[in-house]
């Protein structure tokens, strides 16, 4: 097996290689089966405080997809999921593997803060984006998407919300694990992991795969095109050992390599648009943490150190040159003590944390119109205090202190309150905060054909508040929950001409947020969302890529206890304003993009136990539709593979 995988790393773009050897191993090992032992807890998050707490205690707006949501839709791609949470707007440009936007209730993509497995993966030399085109959905465990003002725990970018994606870790007896696509388009997704644990240590070995000729992005334009593919190879490693009964040490490490085909809105003196181009984009990710913790008292006073890492290099081609070379990294070190205290004869425990963090940021840039090369400092110290009354109510604070060698030191908080009431099986949850979003290094020193930097920005700054109900009725079969939010944000940055600027006045969002669950069988799932947001800028403009009402549905049935499952999913998004520019960029105009409605469907046969066959069909009514102006999306697909474990 070792020298499988060393001849495909040397060959990684020889995908249907890895196809082939994985049929290979599971027709010559075979399979070995266990005995499957599932104990129900209660849902554990990890992201809305500094310490993981039940769900039913989270005041901030919270929703996860778990790997058996991942396991029943069959999704190869990350933001075909997250179109899924309340609130989330999802916008690729074009293919897939091409640049992928969240937007969480209204907010730019910028102020999405994305973190894997705890560690920072926004990109510090681009626009402090992370591209969700190059994530793929295998090896993952969790997504726990916050929404809400959350700086004052996670500092900036974390205006509008964050998303955690949580890889898996290994859990019982050693098994490895294949899954195996093919379809339309030249459509290639593989992946194989390994993962196990045993009383004092786990382990996670996980690589993906993934290889599409695509389709042309710029045929709308109707001129001779060609398609634009995607290859991506991603490998992960996660692992844990048990020292002593108080000490754990933890690593964990990734590594992404994403070639794209693009085509190009050039630069000329009337209406831009998109055109068939030789252009390609090389993605490079390098992300690490390590982790040590130690508990004392009972396990009543913890301390954890971190140290993470996450490097990124983008290069971009035309005609075979390179023309445009960036390079992000940022670094955190931290370190975060917790104190669980619960007086005697009483219910009520309560909750101290205090966290000292330093962040570094560096980047750069290399073209033919300049170079750039920018480092910033931030130094974080904050401090939570939660305290949960039994089965009742829960309540949190929290407050932080940056000092940026750069820009002005900022002081943000958040409160968070969350009661529920057993009688009458509702839960009222609620946030209040604070949020900062300082420039990018890109929006400050920044230099392309038609971009210059502007090195006197401010921080953009935000007050966010939301407040919800919670109802479960049938015996907890039936789940619903309605937010209202409202987010308010001044000296927003947009683009201005060949520059950035800091809007005066206020930019104002709001909306509502529904989302239900029914279980009506335990073979029945019924789930959707609808999300209205109304956002507008300080000139009472129109907020660009975010459609006022955005939904989704969901229905999964299994049949003959279980072997065979089949899912029917629909995604609409209303329709949205967008940006036309024009005069080489100088000058824009807004256009209106149509709604449309996504239609797909899955289903899976269980041979044996630890055998499926699984298949996918994408845009079931070759929808034509934009997500951004002029770029393209695909119609329908069809995937077509399995999925199969065994224990070593």
């Amino acid at each position: 097996m070792s020298r499988v995988f060393y001849f495909y790393v040397q060959t990684r773009n020889s995908f249907l290689f890895f196809f082939v050897c994985l049929i290979y191993l599971q027709l010559t090992i075979g399979s070995a089966s266990a005995q499957k032992i599932t104990t129900v807890l209660p849902e554990t998050v990890v992201s809305a405080t500094l310490v993981p707490v039940l769900s039913s205690r989270v005041g901030s707006s919270i929703n996860v997809v778990t790997s058996e949501d991942i396991a029943r839709l069959k999704v190869h791609s990350v933001p075909k999921l997250l179109r899924k949470i309340p609130g989330l707007a999802v916008r690729r440009s074009g293919a897939l593997g091409s640049f992928t936007q969240i937007r969480i209730r209204g907010a730019e993509g910028n102020h999405t803060l994305v973190l894997i497995d705890g560690v920072e993966v926004n990109n510090p030399s681009g626009a402090s984006e992370f591209d969700f085109g190059s994530l793929r959905a295998a090896d993952i465990e969790r997504i726990e998407v916050l929404r809400g003002p959350q700086s004052s725990i996670y500092g900036s970018d974390a205006v509008g919300g964050v998303i955690n994606i949580i890889m898996k870790q290994g859990r019982g007896p050693g098994k490895v694990y294949l899954s195996t696509e093919a379809g339309t388009d030249e459509t290639i997704n593989s992946a194989t992991s390994i993962r196990g644990s045993g009383k004092n240590y786990h382990y996670s070995l996980g690589i993906t795969g993934f290889s599409t000729g695509g389709h042309s992005i710029a045929e709308n334009q109707g001129n001779e095109t060609e398609d634009d593919g995607n290859k991506n190879l991603t490998f992960n490693l996660k692992a844990g050992v048990k020292l002593s009964k108080n000490l754990e040490i933890g690593i964990f490490s990734r590594h992404v390599r994403d070639k794209t085909e693009l085509d190009s809105q050039p630069a000329v003196a009337g209406v831009i648009n998109t055109k068939e181009a030789d252009e390609e984009s090389l993605l490079r990710q390098n992300t690490s943490k390590l982790n040590i913790r130690y508990k004392m008292l009972e396990d009543n006073w913890e301390h954890l150190l971190t140290a993470g890492k996450h490097k990124i290099k983008s290069d971009s081609f035309t005609n075979g040159q390179n023309s445009f070379e960036t390079e992000g990294e940022k670094n955190k070190l931290r370190y975060q003590t917790n104190f669980f205290y619960k007086s005697f004869n009483s219910s009520i425990t309560h909750r101290f944390t205090i966290l000292s963090e330093k962040e570094t940021e560096l980047g750069k840039t290399f073209s033919s119109y300049g170079s750039t090369n920018r480092k910033i400092t931030n130094y974080g110290f904050l401090g939570e205090y939660g305290i949960d009354f039994e089965d009742q109510a829960s309540f949190t604070s929290s407050y932080r202190h940056d000092n940026n060698d750069i820009f002005k030191n900022s002081n943000t908080f958040r409160f968070t309150g969350s009661y529920l009431s057993k009688e009458f099986r509702y839960r009222l949850h609620t946030s209040y905060g604070k949020a900062v979003k300082n420039p990018t290094l890109f929006e400050l020193f920044g230099s392309t054909e038609n971009y210059l930097g502007n090195p006197s920005l401010k921080p953009e700054s935000s007050i966010g508040w939301d407040i919800g109900i919670e109802k479960r009725l049938f015996d907890d079969r039936l789940t619903i929950d309605a937010t209202y939010f409202n987010n308010h944000i001044t000296d927003l940055i947009q683009g201005s001409g060949n520059t950035s600027i800091n809007f005066s006045g206020e930019t104002r969002v709001e909306g509502l947020e529904l989302a239900i669950e029914a279980r009506v069988f335990d073979d029945f799932i019924f789930s959707g969302q609808y999300t209205y947001t109304k956002g507008k800028d300080s000139r009472g403009q129109q907020l660009v890529r975010r459609a006022k009402h955005l939904a989704s549905l969901n229905v999964s049935r299994s049949f003959y206890g279980g072997r065979v499952s089949l899912d029917l999913g629909l995604d609409y998004n209303g329709k949205q304003s967008d940006i036309q520019f024009s005069n080489y960029f100088m000058t824009q105009k807004y256009v209106t993009l149509d709604d449309f409605f996504i239609v797909d469907v899955a289903a899976s046969y269980k041979i044996t136990e630890n055998f499926s066959l699984i298949g996918r069909i994408e845009n079931l009514l070759n929808e034509d539709y934009e997500e951004v102006f002029d770029f393209n999306e695909a119609g329908i697909g069809a995937l077509i593979g399995f999925r199969s474990e065994f224990g070593l």
